[in-house]
């Protein structure tokens, strides 16, 4: 079992001043995590993971939580509300198996969107797979998400179509 990076657990405060904590995801979180994916929209849904998906299976729960934080790294903002932690936002990325690049994903709780904790998700996936010696971070987004290709192109992503998928942009930045 992979040692849990606390040294990665940061406070940060969002546009309205709520505090986030931003950490790094763990195999006890399948709970927030399944609940966090029920409570998205359905568009919400969809934009992540580019299927209608109305609840996580055990299996793909498992594979969202229970990470190596070498190949797989995923970070999860939460809030606390009525003495629970609820997250509101999650972004991770997979090396690829070149070893060299990595693709991320993100998604943000509807209520969230507009908080500023999807740039502090993703400055934070950004460093550590820069720490990590990565090289380059990819994603698929759909061509429809325009919210998505916005915020990569503000985060120097630069886009490309796909001509094999043309429901697809891939995005592409240096680290």
């Amino acid at each position: 079992m992979a040692r849990y990076p606390d040294e990665l657990v940061r406070k940060r405060i969002l546009f309205d001043g709520s505090e986030a904590t931003i950490r790094p995801i763990k195999a006890d979180d399948a709970p927030i995590e399944a609940d966090f994916v029920r409570h998205l929209s359905p568009e919400s849904r969809y934009t992540r993971f580019m299927a209608t998906v109305n609840e996580l299976p055990p299996t793909k729960l498992r594979y969202l939580t229970d990470i190596d934080y070498d190949k797989h790294m995923a970070f999860v903002a939460t809030v606390i509300r009525e003495g629970k932690e609820v997250e509101i936002g999650v972004s991770r990325y997979v090396v690829d198996p070149n070893g060299t690049s990595c693709e991320f994903a993100i998604a943000v709780d509807d209520a969230w969107q507009g908080s500023g904790v999807a740039g502090i998700l993703m400055a934070t996936l950004i460093d550590t797979a820069r720490a990590r010696g990565l090289k380059a971070m990819e994603g698929i987004v759909l061509g429809s998400n325009h919210k998505m290709l916005k915020f990569a192109r503000q985060l120097g992503f630069s886009l490309h179509r796909d001509m094999e998928e043309p429901d697809t942009v891939n995005v592409t930045r240096p680290l």
